[in-house]
């Protein structure tokens, strides 16, 4: 599982598909409109079956794009696959709709619509024809997308940039592979502008942080799973996270696991569980998962690079106060499939220690001597006061508008702002896991917080942020 970000609002027409026909050298992705998303209401009692289907939507493409592969590389047209995908996402599609009607609730019209799928070329920046992002994100993270790229594509400090050699080209297929990164993938964060601007704080904003220390995931704890999008299912994501916080995470945790886990955090009262997509560098090393799930069987191979920071930091709201988040609220913040699905949800943010008032959100950094590369997330923190999560597992929290106002009916929380430093050469052979088809894009970088703080160290926690002090 799970398609359970935004849409990317293509049908998947017959002229869309034939468009690809005889072109097979430039369509290097397979792109299928997200069915989760559309999802608003499922009925407690069919979400285990909804869940189920979702997974296995998520899992023909993956199939869909090991056949690509092979047909790419026999020369033959690799548009003849859509035809039997679209059938078996007719079939799931239609299995979701049984299960949300069986149980008393309406399923959403026309949801047979999103069977059909294209295929895509791999240099396409993300944004399906006709779509605009909707913010997505953050206010200070607009303007992220930079179109900068290295001067004449030199070498960095006398360092060979061309890491993979062999990848092809900027805008082909690339990596060990077979699917990215590509030399397009990164730029030098030298020639980007600064770009952050965050909202102005105004009279009455709540102005202190509370900094919990989970540790950097020393001890490997890592699985392909997604208890929040795909609780129940194995290697629901697709890819390898990693994991601080609460030690008991998997896809078959649910809140009583979490309550009683052991946590990496060094106070106890913190079992939350914080989790992202692992990096790695492709320089031939393979790790145990070079022949399993969530790694090589997900095309994801390569040296997986423990942070050497990470800093999970609660802050407050530039309006006014915040109120305590409830326990087991389940956040998603990003969008894992990005490429494809546009940036409407997309959150990724990308610098270099030293240069972090430019942040990159369809790049990877390629940073100078002395500087480490950063990832960041500033997550949702508005919540609509009654739900812990929602059938897409987004609607039930929010961003802020640019002035830092949280949508009518939801109110501030605490936000958690995630930040992870790796210390990787200036190279172009680095990447997050992805899911397949989604080609180690940088725009697909996502986060996902479980609060298990207990009641105690959570009120602290707003006692903190509310009367402007810097808490650990």
């Amino acid at each position: 599982m799970v398609n359970v970000y935004a849409s990317a609002g293509e049908s998947g027409s017959s002229e869309q598909r034939d468009a690809g026909a005889g072109q097979p050298a430039a369509m290097t992705t397979i792109d299928c409109p997200d069915v989760g998303d559309e999802l608003r209401e499922v009925p407690q009692t069919a979400r285990q079956e909804v869940d189920n289907r979702l997974a296995g939507l998520d899992s023909q493409i993956t199939e869909a794009y090991a056949q690509l592969a092979e047909r790419q590389q026999a020369g033959e047209d690799p548009a003849e696959l859509l035809g039997p995908l679209e059938q078996q996402r007719r079939e799931s599609i239609g299995g979701i709709v049984a299960a949300i009607e069986e149980n008393g609730a309406r399923a959403p019209e026309n949801l047979d619509s999103l069977a059909p799928c294209t295929l895509r070329a791999a240099d396409e920046d993300g944004r399906p024809e006709g779509q605009e992002g909707d913010g997505g994100q953050e206010p200070g993270e607009d303007g992220q997308n930079q179109d900068s790229q290295d001067p004449d594509d030199q070498d960095q400090d006398g360092q060979d940039q061309g890491g993979q050699g062999d990848q092809g080209g900027q805008g082909g297929q690339g990596g060990q592979a077979g699917n990215g990164p590509v030399d397009d993938d990164f730029v030098d964060i030298r020639t980007v502008e600064p770009n952050v601007n965050l909202p102005r704080e105004q009279q009455g904003a709540s102005r202190g942080t509370f900094t919990t220390d989970c540790g950097t995931n020393e001890n490997g704890n890592r699985n392909p799973d997604n208890v929040i999008a795909a609780p129940g299912v194995s290697n629901g994501a697709h890819h390898m996270h990693d994991y601080v916080g609460n030690q008991a995470n998997d896809a078959f945790a649910g809140d009583e696991d979490l309550a009683n886990g052991d946590t990496s955090c060094r106070d106890q009262g913190d079992r939350s569980t914080y989790y992202w997509p692992v990096l790695r560098v492709q320089n031939g090393q393979d790790e145990e998962d070079a022949g399993a799930d969530g790694g090589g069987n997900d095309q994801n191979v390569g040296e997986i690079q423990t942070p050497v920071e990470v800093s999970l930091k609660f802050e407050g709201s530039p309006v006014g106060e915040v109120t305590a988040m409830p326990r087991f609220l389940r956040v998603i913040t990003g969008d894992a499939k990005a490429f494809t699905n546009g940036d409407a949800n997309a959150n990724a943010s990308w610098s270099c220690t030293g240069f972090e008032d430019r942040q990159l959100a369809d790049k990877y950094p390629l940073c100078p001597d002395g500087s480490d590369v950063v990832r960041s997330f500033r997550f949702q923190s508005c919540w609509d006061g009654q739900n812990t999560d929602s059938a897409n597992h987004r609607t039930h929290v929010a961003f802020t508008d640019e002035q830092g106002r949280c949508p009518q009916g939801f109110q501030a929380v605490p936000q958690l702002v995630q930040r992870i430093v790796y210390d990787v050469a200036p190279e172009r052979n680095f990447a997050v896991d992805s899911s397949p088809e989604q080609l180690h894009k940088p725009i697909t970088d996502h986060g996902d917080f479980i609060n298990v703080f207990d009641e105690e160290l959570m009120d602290r926690m707003v006692r903190c942020i509310n009367s402007g002090d810097r808490c650990t």
